[in-house]
């Protein structure tokens, strides 16, 4: 799959989806490959047309949505070994411009996953390790007061904390106390802090990758529902095979593994990347069928998956498309994402089992 940016020399345009595609029935779910809106594959015949009579048409370079997807997936299946489908929802979350939560015991990988994520993908990480004495101020950052060098009148100076980062690595983020989780939730949702009365914006992108250990071990705090809901995907790596543990016993030691790692993608091309997800289409069909799931999680006292959890089911099934090279997304694509997306949400409810009830409900819920 081809993404490509077309500029001439007065305007710069996007080319818009086919047609076709519109017009076919939004549930017909046909399993047929296409390039992304503003693909250079498979232009129409107009815009060949326009094209050959515009010579001052220049195509901006094409770059391989297919190819940067696949080389990515690759170089962290080199890092985290046997567990294809969390490094693929992981790297799902990110295109989706979601916050990421693993969930596990200590010791199967959770910060190596979130490190190798941010070299592959050539952005800053800062990592925070959440303890139960961490304050808001030790991730916000805090003001100072520094006095002129002429030693006049001085000023209140803001200093950034950790969280001014593309990637932020909250680790352990229920060891620490909800007073310290809940500084999180204005930067995850609204991509900027408040201090003293000033608002200061994130870098962009700004994803934040936290790991938990289980709430039944010693010194945790669970996270409340509010900020569950920020995270656009939980997963769980699990315990590696037995051919994959051997591998890894055999096979250097992790860190310098990650030490060597290059940027797959850079900050440009994952911008597009994100920008094509966006575009990815949804069709009505396959929008009924989101709201039926949203439903089936309800109930009479209101309680059951948020509207920001519908969004960022269809976000989520977005990029799922686009990672499998289509333009337009299937039930097939939100069924692979659901799990993720809804669990700790549902899980967030009534401390029940929250991927049991994620699966009952697809199950469910009929595909029309």
């Amino acid at each position: 799959m081809l993404i490509t940016d077309h500029a001439t020399t007065t305007s710069r345009t996007k080319e818009p989806m086919a047609d076709s595609l519109h017009q076919s029935r939004p549930g017909d779910h046909a399993t047929a490959r296409a390039p992304v809106p503003g693909s250079s594959m498979g232009g129409s015949p107009a815009g060949s047309a326009a094209g050959a009579s515009s010579p001052a048409t220049t195509p901006a370079p094409a770059f391989d949505a297919t190819r940067l997807l696949s080389g990515a997936l690759a170089q962290l299946s080199r890092v985290i070994l046997g567990k294809d489908q969390p490094l693929r929802l992981a790297l799902c979350c990110l295109l989706a411009r979601g916050h990421l939560l693993i969930e596990d015991v200590p010791g199967v990988g959770k910060t190596t996953l979130a490190n190798a994520l941010a070299r592959t993908l050539g952005l800053a990480l800062k990592r925070v390790q959440f303890t139960s004495d961490l304050l808001p101020a030790d991730i916000l950052g805090t003001s100072v007061f520094e006095r002129d060098a002429a030693g006049g009148k001085g000023e209140f100076v803001f200093h950034h904390g950790p969280l001014f980062a593309q990637v932020v690595l909250a680790d352990e983020v229920n060891r620490a106390t909800p007073k310290t989780q809940s500084a999180l939730l204005e930067a995850m949702e609204e991509r900027q802090v408040s201090v003293d009365g000033r608002t200061h914006p994130l870098p962009t992108p700004f994803f934040v990758i936290a790991t938990q250990n289980p709430t039944f071990q010693i010194g945790t705090f669970p996270l409340p529902e509010s900020q569950l809901d920020r995270f656009l995907m939980r997963i769980d790596l699990g315990y590696p095979d037995r051919d994959a543990e051997r591998a890894m016993l055999a096979a250097p030691d992790r860190r310098h593994v990650l030490d060597g790692l290059p940027a797959v993608v850079d900050a440009a091309q994952l911008a597009k990347l994100q920008e094509a997800c966006e575009r990815v289409h949804v069709s009505d069909a396959l929008r009924d069928y989101l709201l039926d799931l949203l439903g089936a999680t309800r109930n009479g006292s209101g309680h059951g998956l948020s509207p920001r959890a519908g969004l960022a089911l269809q976000h989520a099934a977005q990029a799922w498309a686009l990672m499998a090279g289509r333009v337009m997304v299937l039930p097939e694509d939100v069924q692979a994402v659901a799990p993720s997306v809804m669990a700790h949400r549902l899980a967030g409810i009534d401390g029940g089992d929250g991927r049991a009830r994620a699966q009952t409900v697809i199950s469910k819920v009929p595909v029309a």
